[in-house]
Formats: structure tokens, sequence, C-alpha cells
């Protein structure tokens, strides 16, 4: 048996909620990243749990269809070894309308210490935090906010590069529908890069000028000069039909398969917050090219929730920093 201690880095301000990448300034997502980076090696199971969270109960509030996002959590919390709640609207009093805080407001008063919800209502987050006198990490809410996704991205980029002030990244596909989209421009441009937006007129936000980035309607002009590839899911259950191309269409414009792998640097990155519409956004080629990143976003997205849970609830680094066997 070995010693390990849990993460040195130095707390900046502290965090009471995580709802959104614009609610972080640089030295929070810098340390969050650190801890994420210290994390590593217990996500992926290098080395055994951590007790950094011993007997504290992290309720998942899933009342969105989730796989990635769900078991990511669940599995950061366990590392931890925090005790997890698995909530679901289905067979709960949401189903009999139960409103969403009176739910969460039943939960803390079982003890849970925080709960990260996933929710399609676009902004639900942001009243809970509110409401509650317990953290609220938001999974996903509407085409709102992703942050842990964008920090995620971010925390696999920067094994690659590193640093991202000046790196040339663009954006493809459903940004309308995207709060990944949303969560990465934030914190892609806070970090220093350079965002451009490519989709179809119908699948731009009509704010999008005020995002501070580049956008066109010319993917094969730009991709040779790119340095990151980031291509979104197409949200078929949150448009109407008017929105959407024929899928067919969709992949031959807006895709990338073979012909537009040629035509990206050797080193540059592709992306794609997943789960993937094969031969969609990415062809299988896409997918098994070493310069895909799909797989180590997700084995990363473990290090970063632990990071994120880590700075909601461990406390202060006195009590938090002890001494573990692995």
């Amino acid at each position: 048996m070995t010693a390990a201690t849990a993460p040195t880095v130095s707390a900046p301000a502290p965090l009471t909620d995580l709802v959104a990448i614009r609610d972080l300034d640089r030295a929070q997502v810098d340390d969050l990243l650190a801890v994420a980076a210290e994390l590593l090696p217990i996500a992926r199971r290098e080395r055994a749990t951590v007790p950094t969270l011993r007997g504290r109960i992290v309720c998942n509030l899933f009342l969105e269809d989730s796989t990635r996002t769900r078991l990511s959590f669940d599995l950061a919390a366990k590392r931890l070894s925090a005790d997890v709640v698995a909530f679901t609207a289905e067979g709960s009093s949401v189903s009999k309308g139960e409103s969403l805080l009176d739910t969460a407001q039943t939960l803390m008063a079982l003890g849970v210490d925080l709960v990260v919800l996933r929710t399609s209502s676009a902004g639900a987050p942001v009243q809970l935090a509110r409401q509650l006198d317990i953290p609220v990490l938001n999974a996903g809410d509407g085409w709102h906010q992703h942050p842990t996704q964008a920090l995620l991205d971010a925390f696999t980029l920067l094994q690659h590069r590193p640093i991202l002030e000046g790196a040339r990244i663009l954006i493809v596909g459903d940004v309308l529908h995207s709060r990944v989209a949303r969560s990465d421009v934030e914190l892609f441009r806070l970090l220093g890069a350079d965002v451009t937006l490519v989709a179809p007129p119908t699948l731009l936000p009509t704010d999008v000028s005020a995002w501070g980035v580049t956008t066109t309607a010319d993917l094969d002009g730009v991709l040779p000069d790119l340095d990151v590839v980031y291509v979104l899911r197409l949200q078929k259950e949150r448009m109407h039909r008017a929105f959407l191309p024929p899928t067919g269409e969709y992949a031959a414009t807006w895709g990338i398969g073979p012909a537009r792998l040629a035509s990206m640097r050797p080193d540059a990155l592709l992306m794609h917050p997943g789960p993937v519409n094969r031969g969609v956004e990415l062809s299988s080629a896409a997918l098994e090219d070493p310069r895909c990143l799909v797989q180590e976003q997700v084995t990363n997205g473990i290090a970063v929730r632990m990071a994120c849970l880590y700075r909601l609830l461990a406390g202060p680094r006195s009590e938090a920093a002890r001494e573990v066997t692995v």
C-alpha cells in the first residue's frame, strides 16, 4: 500500500454552484482543470477511489435522457467515495405533477448534499440554485448551458496543446439547439481561442452576432486552416422539420467524411460531444481517425466532473487534503 493525497492545487474563489460557464472566472477554470489533471489517474482506474467525499450524498436528478453524462457523474461521485442517489422523472412524484423546486427541497430535507440537474427546461438550474442551500451542478439544461462538457472539452484539448491562446477552433453543425456550442464558445474564448461557427442558416441563433465569433457557410474553405474541428450532434428531438435538411444532404454539406478528413491539417484535432449520429455528423472513417478525441473526451469527463464535485463539496483545504491509501 502506498500513500497518496487528495489534490494539492490551492483554491481560488470558492464555488457555491456551477450552472454556467459565464459564472466562472479564469482562475476558477484553471483551478478546476488542474484538479482534474490530478484526479485523472483515479478516473482511469489506475488507482483506487479516494475517500474525500465519504459521507456526502450526491443526487443525480436527471429529468432528460442521458447516457454519457449520467454515467460520468455517477462514476465521478463514486470515485470520490460519495453516496449517489439516482433520480429520474419516471416513477417519481414529478410524473404526478410535483414541481422541480418541491422535488429538490424534498431531496435536501432527506440529507442530500448536492444536486446534479439535467433538464430540458432552459434556466431551471439557475432558478434552483437561488432557492436551495446546497450546491447545484448543471448537467445540461435545454438549449442553455452544459458547463462540465465545455470544461472536459478544454481539458482534452489542453492534453494535446499546451495553451489554447490563439487556437483556431471551428464548431460546426446544429448551433441553434446546442447548449454545448454556447458553453464551448464562452470557455474557448475565455481561454483565448478564436472560434468560427459553421451551420445551415436555419441552425444559427439569431443573436450569434453577440457571441464574439466568426460565422461562415463555407466549411470546405476554412477546414484546411483549423487547429480544432468540433462537430455538434444534430438534435432532431429539439427541432421542427422546417429547421432540418434531409439527412443525406446534411451529411454531404456539413458532415466530416473521408474527403474532409483529407483536407484537414495532419495535426488538427477532431471532437464531438456524443452521442454521434454515425454517417451524419461523422463518418466511420472520422471516428476511427487518430485525430479524433471522442473517446478521450468520455474518459476525461469523469476526471473533470470529479474536480467539480470536489470543489463544490470537499470543504476547507485542511479538511479535504487528508491522506488516503491506494
